[in-house]
């Protein structure tokens, strides 16, 4: 996976006559970055010569500091910030003016605001809330969705590595909405990685780790605390920024007092 993100870093110079990118929503959340680089490596194995697919982070290089979850997962792996392609990286825009540009959405169904005028260039969505009905579609994740399509389309281009990033996606996404009952269709995905590559870490050893970089965010400034968790919501020329702070019991007691 580090050699291929490396090796499309390095195609970008080229000149093609498509380019295909895979970018999640701008809160850069660890299931839909791990999603776009797996379904952009998956892409770029099954399009036909002279089609580049990217995966691109939908944040300023910049910001990438204050997703804690996202690099520590990416770091364990050896994966550097430097194979990242950002959105402040990369012209879409002049790509679509251009005629070269099509769009897997990941984990969203909607492109932000500012960029409406890519609609026409979006060819795929891949998202969880599409797909289910409302009692499961909490429980699904953008990485489970892109696991099953490699599973039933190219099995084969499942590596340790790329096991370990979507398990690891997929144990978070679970970890964070109903952590006392994972489902029965995410356990069976997860039991499938887990009989293929045997030497993947403890689902407990990867959670505990996790649950603790959501905490490792303490030295940020407050101004990036409420940046690393933001989304918006818009309706036409209405738009609304929501920020999610974690805390401890402790802390919060502390800041109320």
């Amino acid at each position: 996976m580090c050699r291929h993100l490396l090796a499309l870093k390095r195609d970008r110079s080229k000149r093609l006559e498509k380019v295909h990118v895979v970018i999640g929503p701008n809160s850069c959340d660890l299931d839909s970055l791990i999603s776009a680089l797996t379904y952009a490596y998956f892409l770029d194995k099954v399009s036909p010569p002279g089609v580049l697919c990217l995966p691109v982070l939908n944040i300023p290089r910049t910001d990438f500091n204050y997703f804690t979850e996202t690099r520590f997962i990416l770091e364990e792996l050896n994966i550097s910030d430097s194979f990242h392609i950002f959105r402040d990286e990369i012209n879409l825009h002049q790509l679509n003016v251009e005629g070269k540009l099509s769009i897997t959405l990941i984990g969203s169904n909607t492109l932000a605001s500012e960029d409406k005028t890519l609609e026409s260039a979006v060819v795929k969505v891949i998202n969880p809330v599409e797909q289910n009905d409302a009692e499961v579609e909490l429980r699904e994740s953008s990485s489970s969705l892109v696991l099953k399509e490699l599973l039933q389309e190219a099995p084969e281009l499942i590596t340790e590595q790329l096991a370990h990033l979507l398990r690891g996606s997929i144990l978070f996404k679970w970890m964070t909405m109903d952590p006392e009952k994972i489902s029965e269709k995410q356990e069976e995905i997860l039991s499938v990685l887990e009989e293929q590559f045997p030497n993947l870490p403890p689902r407990e050893d990867i959670i505990n780790v996790l649950q603790e970089s959501q905490f490792s965010a303490q030295s940020l400034s407050i101004e990036q605390t409420m940046l690393k968790d933001l989304k918006e919501l818009s309706d036409g020329e209405i738009k609304v920024a929501v920020s999610a702070v974690n805390m401890t019991l402790e802390v919060r007691v502390e800041v109320l007092s």
